[in-house]
């Protein structure tokens, strides 16, 4: 990544850090939009909302130990739908740059880059080869180097991705990842169990 783009993804943090000490009001809950990246049957009764960014390693620990199992139980068996809506979380470079490559991946491989993201976090910020691994997971999609050269470059989706992150501050109060909400409730912040999800669903189910 250039120098002009890491000082944009930084300015892009500021303003977010900005916006979150204002203290913004809080809406009723988030819901599905079709800016956002979501599993599992549109028609379900249980809607679960999860405020992740690909740069936080508590999100990388809900990915890989218990998202899995959520999926299992609840997503593929039709009984909640998921969405992932996206936030930035330092280091900006890392999260900002994995959306953007799998946007680019398109939606039927968005899920598989953010988890090839997550589970190659701690290589990420063990070498701080960011662009190295990132580059190396958009290949693995088919993505050519000048392509992700020119997805992690694409003003109009950086700012995309900063106004859907302006949105989550001001309108659903969101300071920290993962946020965790079911039908419009927040049922956690931080790492949360597949047993508190389980409660969650019930009660949603009634």
């Amino acid at each position: 990544m250039t120098s002009n783009l890491s000082r944009r993804l930084f300015a892009a943090l500021a303003t977010v850090a900005a916006l979150t000490l204002a203290g913004c009001e809080k809406g009723s809950g988030p819901v599905a939009s079709d800016q956002d990246m979501s599993m599992g049957s549109a028609d379900a009764k249980v809607k679960m909302v999860e405020y992740a960014s690909a740069s936080c390693s508590h999100c990388a620990t809900f990915n890989n130990e218990v998202f899995p199992l959520v999926k299992a139980k609840y997503i593929d068996t039709g009984k909640m739908q998921y969405t992932l809506k996206e936030f930035v979380t330092p280091p900006p470079q890392m999260a900002i740059a994995s959306f953007l490559i799998a946007r680019c991946a398109g939606k039927d491989k968005y899920f598989t880059v953010l988890d090839s993201v997550y589970k190659n976090q701690n290589e990420m910020f063990q070498t701080g080869d960011i662009r190295g691994v990132l580059l190396r997971i958009a290949q693995s999609t088919g993505m050519t180097e000048e392509e992700f050269n020119k997805c992690t470059g694409d003003e109009a989706q950086i700012n995309a991705l900063q106004s859907r992150v302006d949105k989550a501050v001001k309108e659903d109060g969101i300071t920290a990842t993962p946020t965790f909400f079911i039908n419009g409730k927040k049922i956690a912040e931080g790492e949360i169990t597949l047993a508190q999800i389980d409660e969650a669903f019930a009660e949603a189910s009634k």
